[in-house]
């Protein structure tokens, strides 16, 4: 059998001279395909800058624990490709072998008869193929980029559409201000069907608020519709229909609270659906999602730090997701000081000097690092001297083990946390190195 990586490798052949976005690549794919996108199970459609996938990590926790059969799609991957299509099992899901994806693949290179198409958008067509041949209860469906011309924007009439947080980024397919990238996330409303929406920045909110009206869906928004904060280090979740006191999210970081409340809403808007309050609180305890704000104990990286060291690995890679990184880590710092080291990679396609400036004043040095195997990766001389420029003391180095070796030579007291995070595609690295991969 042909490796995952073989045949994603050579479909990658088939990618268009430029990405112009477009869903009529989709739609012929999936009319040689015999329209799996209508042979679905129920979908939530989720869009949003950051939290998307927290969010379903959090829907499918609760959902599994009700008892329901879940089908997941999100990307990108951190180590295996495998990891962007879970499929339903009874209990919880487990993610597509080999030989089905290879299958699904090759089933849809064939139909596709060599014709320009993203890889994105391919694998896009296997996922909805996977998924309309195995049976589940629920199907939740992760936009790729934007939401109004994304692959995975086929699905007429979801159960419901969500939307997280809208930020600056990929602005150079989506636009350069809030407003104009929201037109695109706000693209997944459907006519007569629940959205439910994260806080947003103003503009942002104007423009879902705006096709909302125009397709009469109904519309739920945090701080109005819904509430979820954190209270004694319990999560207490409000709305219309009542109150929900439940446990802390396993996820470390407020910004968790707001995800696992957009979750939340999310599941009490879709009339078909009753959650138990003990399906709500197991979930909320066993959603998990790799490479945002985890702490890695053991393996081969864990064991390079000093003793009494904490390691930790995020992939946050704009200024928004630094912002609530720094927010988290200045928590942690209230409860147990101890000095920051920030180990930092980035591409050259983010905003990597204001995503540095949310840990001004938090962190004691930056040592930066290459992304490995990514043509787009800023050199980590450039980001030693944007953190610099910021006014940190920084260092470059040329992989994650020499910058943990450069960690631990620091002498600080009491040793350090040390947080490596940039991007998801070296935190992917980080996680294949250490050992632990996402399963």
């Amino acid at each position: 059998m042909i490796p995952v990586d073989a045949i994603v490798a050579r479909l990658t052949a088939l990618h268009p001279k430029l990405i112009d976005l477009s869903l009529d690549r989709m739609w012929r794919i999936l009319a040689a395909l015999d329209h799996p996108e209508r042979k679905l199970p129920p979908v939530i459609h989720v869009a949003g800058t950051n939290g998307k996938g927290s969010t379903i990590a959090f829907l499918r926790a609760i959902l599994e624990a009700a008892g329901l059969r879940v089908h997941v799609y999100t990307s990108p991957h951190l180590v295996r490709f495998n990891e962007r299509f879970r499929l339903a099992a009874s209990g919880e899901g487990k993610l597509v072998s080999d030989a089905e994806l290879v299958s699904a693949l090759e089933e849809c290179e064939r139909v596709n008869a060599d014709a320009p198409i993203t890889v994105f958008e391919i694998t896009t067509a296997a996922a909805l193929l996977l998924f309309a041949r195995h049976p589940a209860d629920i199907l939740l469906l992760e936009v790729g980029l934007g939401g109004r011309l994304d692959a995975t924007n086929v699905v007429e009439r979801p159960l419901a559409t969500v939307i997280t947080p809208i930020a600056i980024d990929h602005t150079d397919h989506l636009g350069g201000s809030i407003d104009q990238i929201a037109v695109e996330k706000a693209g997944i409303l459907k006519q007569g069907v629940p959205a439910i929406v994260a806080a947003q920045h103003r503009d942002a909110l104007s423009v879902i608020e705006r096709r909302a009206a125009r397709l009469q869906a109904p519309l739920s928004i945090a701080g109005e519709g819904w509430s979820a904060t954190e209270e004694r280090g319990r999560l207490v979740y409000q709305d219309e229909a009542g109150l929900l006191d439940l446990p802390a999210p396993r996820l470390y970081g407020r910004h968790q609270f707001e995800n696992a409340g957009l979750a939340i809403a999310t599941l009490r808007a879709i009339p078909s659906l009753k959650i138990s309050p003990a399906a709500f609180e197991a979930g909320i305890v066993k959603a998990d999602w790799p490479a945002r704000l985890q702490r890695l104990t053991h393996g081969r990286l864990a064991e390079r730090v000093p003793p009494g060291s904490e390691l930790w690995l995020d992939g946050g890679h704009n200024p928004e997701g630094g912002r609530a990184i720094a927010a988290a880590l200045a928590d942690l710092e209230e409860r147990v000081s101890c000095p920051l080291v920030l180990i930092v990679g980035m591409l050259a396609t983010k905003d990597c000097e204001n995503f540095l400036r949310n840990f001004s004043g938090l962190a004691r040095r930056v040592i930066a690092v290459p992304v490995p195997h990514q043509e787009k990766g800023l050199p980590a001389e450039t980001v030693a001297e944007m953190a610099r420029a910021i006014g940190f003391g920084a260092t470059s180095r040329d992989s994650i083990e020499d910058a943990l070796d450069a960690a631990a030579k620091l002498d600080l007291e009491p040793p350090p946390r040390i947080l490596i995070t940039g991007s998801l595609y070296l935190a992917g690295e980080v996680l294949k190195a250490n050992g632990t991969l996402p399963a």
